[in-house]
């Protein structure tokens, strides 16, 4: 059967397809659960949560599945705070602020932003049965200990390179994110100019590489694309864009209004909103700060110096000024449920068989 393999029965799925950890509260805890109810992994977006907030929805989501669900964490640095270039990038977004009648700047300290120790405790002491990461790779004592309290891993990498690096450090699965895929760019071992392989072209050749499964991701957005992923050598399918419009997504009326109606050509890479590359739909924010990427700051400095001006726009209704994160497949999106999403790509599966 095309949904039977190592990765499915190492990870206890009915089926070799993962809802993407979207940050941003896009990953409602009735979003994941439904997905792991489906038979598929479910995926907390706990990038921007604090340890709290991270606890919170694992217990929500606990609540609603007994089935395998993982939490996606952003494997983050600790800047240096530059005042000089913290002034720069807040006098690039002035006009911003005051349009949308912002009238106090966010803290932008990154020892306070970056929770990533404290989730990871988090995780071990709610007994959470996969965690992922992207961003780059945790310690090899974090690795330990996560492996040590029956915590399976996965990792993401947009070159070979990058996915032996998760193997050697202990991941059991490793996403190949091709350049198609929406939201931020998991390069760490390179400039993310240099990793910009698509996904036909990537995941082959990880697949080459390593010996543990492989997952693939980007621009999957239908039943070819996940069985064309299997075919070339992954044992699984990611997929983010897709679920920002089922029904259980937290994605803004405004957001998924975007992402229905927008096509292939629509979305480009920017830095703009969190100081790392990101695929989104095209807007006027990116479109304002595009003549001034040499000022922004760092992440995650730059996305707690922008988080303000989303969350405004968002209670203003002014999508131009949201991260409209997407990949370019967005042209199979629709509103559905989750589970007719899951019955659907799965019909679509079983109808490609020989």
């Amino acid at each position: 059967m095309w949904n039977e393999n190592r990765f499915t029965e190492a990870f206890n799925l009915e089926y070799p397809i993962i809802q993407a950890g979207m940050a941003g509260g896009v990953t409602t805890a009735e979003l994941v659960a439904a997905v792991s109810n489906a038979g598929g992994l479910g995926s907390i977006g706990a990038g921007y949560l604090s340890a709290e907030e991270t606890r919170r929805i694992i217990k929500r989501v606990k609540a609603l599945t007994d089935k395998p669900f993982a939490v996606n964490l952003f494997v983050t640095e600790d800047p240096e705070v530059d005042l000089d270039q913290i002034t720069e990038a807040i006098d690039k977004l002035q006009p911003i602020y005051r349009e949308l009648g912002i009238d106090r700047f966010p803290d932008v300290n990154p020892k306070d932003i970056n929770k990533f120790d404290e989730q990871i405790d988090v995780i071990i002491e709610e007994n959470v049965p996969v965690c992922s990461f992207t961003f780059g790779l945790p310690s090899k004592h974090t690795v330990d200990r996560l492996i040590e309290n029956g915590v399976r891993l996965i990792g993401t990498a947009t070159t070979v390179r990058e996915a032996q690096l998760n193997e050697e450090i202990g991941m059991d699965a490793v996403v190949a994110q091709g350049s198609e895929a929406g939201g931020h760019r998991g390069t760490f071992d390179s400039e993310f100019s240099e990793a910009m392989i698509g996904t036909m072209a990537l995941v082959p050749q990880v697949s080459d590489n390593v010996n543990i499964p492989i997952i693939a991701a980007g621009g999957i957005a239908d039943g070819r694309g996940i069985y064309a992923s299997l075919i070339l050598g992954a044992s699984a399918a990611q997929i983010g864009t897709l679920f920002l419009t089922c029904h259980e997504s937290g994605a803004s009326a405004p957001i998924k209004s975007v992402i229905l109606k927008s096509k292939e050509t629509d979305t480009v890479i920017t830095s703009s909103f969190s100081g790392k590359p990101a695929r989104g739909v095209r807007n006027s924010f990116i479109d304002k700060m595009s003549e001034h990427h040499e000022t922004f700051a760092p992440y995650p400095i730059q996305h707690a110096l922008t988080s303000i001006i989303r969350k405004e726009a968002a209670k203003q209704h002014r999508p131009e000024y949201l991260a409209l994160w997407g990949g370019q497949n967005m042209r199979s999106n629709s509103e559905h449920t989750v589970n007719e999403l899951l019955e659907k790509l799965i019909t679509q599966i079983n109808n490609l068989l020989p």
